[in-house]
């Protein structure tokens, strides 16, 4: 019999352990998505950056985030799933121009090989220069394309890593207009 009251013991001390660290280890109420860092995940904040553009304006996302939605793809000209998704981003940027503000990220190449690249594609939407790809860190780019489809209000709302079509770049479009 005293074997077995032991267990019991044993066992409901267990119980009370483990209740109270799991009381003491929960997220705080006050801890909302609003007073959360910015990060790269979904209906998180999108983290801020500044890059020189294209054109050789600087470029600061957070002066974006919270005006309009944001298509943020993530790529390079040697990319051959970039190279296959750009007219698709190209077509929805002419689509939604005004609505949606496209950002092309192009990462670590010399502004004369994107520009060539850029001219011969018909691309009219910013070009941010990651050169350092300082940018695709903040972001957790290990692949390219990779797109963040941010709303208005500056949260991420769809990942893509990956090549898109027009129905998918579509249907992540919806996610973030109202």
């Amino acid at each position: 019999m005293k074997t077995s009251n032991r267990w019991i013991l044993v066992f409901v001390a267990i119980l009370l352990a483990g209740g109270a660290w799991l009381w003491w280890s929960r997220v705080p109420v006050s801890a909302t998505d609003d007073t959360l860092a910015a990060q790269p995940a979904i209906d998180r904040l999108a983290p801020d950056f500044t890059l020189q553009t294209l054109d050789g304006e600087t470029f600061q996302l957070s002066d974006h985030l919270g005006e309009t939605p944001i298509v943020l793809n993530y790529w390079a000209t040697w990319c051959g799933p970039c190279q296959r998704e750009l007219p698709a981003l190209q077509d929805a940027a002419e689509h939604w121009d005004g609505k949606v503000l496209f950002l092309g990220v192009d990462q670590g190449e010399a502004p004369a090989t994107v520009q060539q690249y850029v001219d011969q594609m018909g691309l009219t939407f910013t070009i941010p220069m990651d050169a350092e790809q300082d940018a695709a860190a903040r972001y957790n780019v290990h692949g390219l394309p990779t797109t963040f489809f941010i709303d208005s209000e500056g949260k991420i709302r769809a990942i893509w890593s990956g090549e898109m079509n027009s129905v998918t770049l579509a249907e992540n479009i919806a996610r973030i207009v109202p």
